[in-house]
């Protein structure tokens, strides 16, 4: 059986799952994933913090809204690793 690895938010902001309002998501559920690849942004006081997947594998779960406020360690994603 396959790992899953729970992806956390590292601090409290606003997170983001698009670069930019009129941009496509950088990742859906459903969707393979690389070690290192963006899932999302968080942003604080104007400044923005890439989160990244820490593994490969399948995107089971996207656990956050567009523009939610997280705290940190909140439940942003699970990828299933390969």
């Amino acid at each position: 059986m396959a790992a899953t690895q729970v992806i956390a938010s590292p601090l409290s902001g606003h997170f983001y799952r698009r670069p930019g309002p009129d941009e496509p998501p950088y990742v859906e559920e459903g969707q393979h994933v690389d070690a290192g690849q963006t899932i999302g942004v968080i942003e604080v006081a104007k400044q923005l913090t890439e989160v990244k997947s820490v593994s490969s594998g399948t995107v089971a779960e996207i656990a956050v809204p567009e523009e939610r406020m997280l705290s940190e360690g909140d439940t942003i994603a699970r990828i299933v690793e390969d």
